[in-house]
């Protein structure tokens, strides 16, 4: 039986870098602050939740929207546009892609951007309910590894990088008796905001039965 687990941190960052870099967002974007306020209404964001970002290269700085009561943030610059979403979940996608293609659709209209490559990063701290965190991890221990010492692992990371994807495995610095996860996948610029969501799904689903987890629902 896999191990139920909690899940008290979950994070979710998508960027998607736009297919050529738009200088009117640079210089010119009242008019795009404007209607994405107007947009993000419906998610309660006020006057003082809209921050205008001056520091760093000019691919960093741009303005950034705070949505306090869904814990989400949307960015855009010249470059790129960013959404992080803190407490994020399954029961929550929907929501988050919602908030994603409302923002996008500004900057596609308003700033004439195309999308070029997206990118995500799902992190996830993994709270046990009944074994060590270590015993997870145990079995994705290296067997060379293992003949090194007749001890018990106290810890263990392991980092997995492919073409387009990369996945970290490593105790939680977090949480108390906690599993970190992070899996990062690149996708691209065709590809829709369902489809992102499909595949992120299925390598959570793919990575918890690998670690012989499974999140215990209410």
């Amino acid at each position: 039986m896999p191990e139920l687990v909690s899940i008290p941190i979950a994070i979710v960052e998508i960027v998607i870098e736009y297919a050529n870099p738009s200088m009117k967002l640079l210089v010119d974007r009242a008019k795009v602050v404007d209607q994405l306020f107007r947009v993000f209404k419906q998610w309660d964001i006020k006057v003082d939740d809209v921050e205008v970002l001056q520091e760093g290269k000019p691919s960093e700085q741009g303005v950034k929207f705070k949505l306090p009561l869904k814990r989400t943030s949307f960015f855009f610059g010249a470059a790129s546009c960013k959404l992080i979403r803190d407490d994020a979940g399954w029961d929550t996608a929907e929501e988050t892609t919602e908030i994603l293609n409302a923002g996008w659709k500004t900057l596609v209209e308003i700033g004439a951007v195309e999308a070029g490559t997206l990118k995500t990063a799902i992190a996830l701290h993994l709270q046990p309910k009944t074994l060590p965190f270590i015993e997870l991890l145990r079995p994705l221990s290296p067997a060379p590894f293992t003949t090194l010492d007749s001890t018990s692992i106290k810890a263990l990371a392991a980092i997995v990088k492919w073409d387009k994807r990369r996945l970290t495995v490593d105790g939680s610095a977090q949480v108390a008796n906690g599993l970190f996860i992070r899996m990062e996948r690149e996708f691209e610029g065709t590809a829709t905001f369902i489809e992102v969501a499909q595949q992120l799904k299925r390598d959570e689903d793919q990575i918890f039965a690998l670690i012989g987890v499974e999140e215990e629902l209410p």
